[in-house]
């Protein structure tokens, strides 16, 4: 009882940065975890109060209000779970994390699909925990709002649906899913995801995981101990290390191999990693978005993806709407890209003539908002007035087919007096959006058309200004 007067005594020091006090829900029925969390919150300068039972804690988030609540699985009179779907079921969002039994994944995935902000298992480590609470008290409010030039464009049904998922995944840790045809946004809605989340200020590392040769996978996932192999001439930090205590989106997570399912399986269940050549794990904090434009329930029923990773991966999933089933946000998409385009070349912003405008918002777009992207690219460099006309787009071209030779001839008129080196960047420019277009804008597959390595168009496409994923 002296202890727990200390720690009550200790808690009611604790404020918040508006003046008032934070104050943590503990609910576990074994006295001795409930008086370590309540050290442990105390010594971070928050308040705690206690619950022993599920009624009880209904009891306290009726009377008072928290920042968080940490709530035990297996509870006398029920489970936490029903906790995490009565605090969802009221006003505010409150984070609530669970503590489950140690190999017990499968109540955190249900904790987490029930709307947990994060789970830790038994036995609690002190250092994971504060983490923990360093994060949920660091969610931003309700009506925070990602950077002007990261915010997916669009008023649709559609697009707003997507935004309200969006805001609803920033305030959890839950692994999440963006699931969508190539250049629908994948990427652009996971760094919202991370933008409105607690990890925010903590970097967010985007990783392709179709381009990475399969025999450098673990090193680069993991990292490597110097000496490890042939090469290896320093300790170096893999994917996961750079981003430690912030978000790491693996886009086309389906092309990962079998084996490496299998380390990454591992990795997120344990919050641990073993770099190449080392005989011990590090532990990580990193919340994990994966994307694919594949359907990775048909992976697992091929035996192409695991099935367990599958689940651990698809907490929570976010579908990205194809630009052909949003076509009312095709103007406003295609101005945002015409500005952009302008702010880049210092030029005054194209416009999109009326008939221009009604032909893109019937086109299909098998690339979506890259392909607009791009199309408007091309679209501004034949143009040779201020105005987009429709046969500037070349919408209606088929994958052999050139442009008229008139309008081909005045493209290539006025890049004659253009220097040298500008010329020629002008024509490789044309060749990569030709091969992209082809491939319905897989580089990958671009690639192997133009005769280069992934790597090397990605380099081109930089130095050229051509629009890389994360701008989707």
């Amino acid at each position: 009882m002296k202890q727990q007067r200390n720690v009550r005594r200790s808690s009611g020091r604790a404020q918040s940065a508006g003046g008032r006090e934070q104050r943590v829900l503990v609910v576990d029925d074994e006295p001795d975890i409930r008086e370590l969390l309540e050290l442990t919150l105390a010594r971070m300068g928050l308040g705690v109060d206690s619950a022993g039972s599920v009624a009880e804690a209904k009891e306290r988030l009726r009377t008072a209000r928290y920042r968080l609540c940490l709530t035990d699985m297996r509870l006398p009179d029920g489970e936490g779970l029903e906790l995490v779907h009565h605090i969802a079921g009221l006003e505010g969002d409150l984070p609530v994390a669970v503590i489950t039994a140690y190999g017990s994944a499968e109540n955190a995935v249900a904790a987490l699909k029930a709307g947990a902000f994060d789970y830790v298992s038994k036995p609690v480590g002190l250092e994971q925990l504060r983490t923990l609470v360093k994060s949920a008290l660091s969610l931003p409010g309700e009506d925070a709002a990602a950077p002007a030039g990261q915010r997916l464009l669009g008023e649709s049904a559609a697009m707003q649906e997507v935004r309200q998922m969006i805001v609803k995944l920033a305030r959890t840790q839950a692994p999440a899913h963006v699931a969508g045809e190539s250049g629908s946004g994948k990427e652009l809605a996971a760094r919202q995801i991370h933008l409105l989340g607690a990890r925010r200020d903590r970097p967010f590392v985007p990783v392709n995981c179709g381009a990475i040769p399969e025999n450098l996978m673990e090193s680069e996932f993991f990292g490597y101990r110097k000496g490890a192999f042939t090469g290896a001439q320093e300790d170096r930090g893999g994917f996961f290390q750079a981003a430690d205590g912030g978000t790491l989106f693996l886009d086309e997570v389906a092309e990962l191999p079998l084996h490496m399912q299998v380390k990454l399986l591992r990795t997120i269940q344990e919050k641990r990693v073993r770099k190449v050549g080392a005989t011990q794990e590090d532990p990580v904090d990193v919340r994990l978005i994966s994307a694919t434009h594949q359907d990775l329930a048909a992976g697992v029923e091929a035996g192409r993806f695991r099935q367990d990773l599958y689940y651990r991966l698809n907490v929570i999933e976010l579908k990205m709407p194809p630009l052909r089933e949003r076509r009312e946000d095709v103007e406003a998409i295609a101005e945002a890209i015409l500005a952009r385009l302008a702010a880049q070349s210092g030029a005054a912003a194209a416009r999109l003539s009326a008939a221009a405008l009604q032909e893109l918002q019937g086109y299909d777009f098998p690339g979506n908002i890259r392909e607009l992207e791009n199309i408007l690219e091309r679209a501004t460099a034949l143009s040779g007035s201020s105005e987009i006309a429709p046969e500037d787009l070349r919408l209606r071209l088929g994958a052999g087919e050139e442009a008229p030779a008139g309008a081909q001839a005045a493209a290539r008129a006025g890049m004659l007096n253009l220097p040298l080196p500008d010329y020629l960047d002008r024509i490789e420019r044309e060749a990569i959006l030709d091969a992209l277009a082809k491939t319905r804008f897989n580089r990958t597959a671009a690639a192997k058309i133009l005769g280069v390595t992934f790597r090397t168009l990605r380099y081109r496409m930089q130095r050229l200004g051509i629009n890389e994923p994360e701008q989707e």
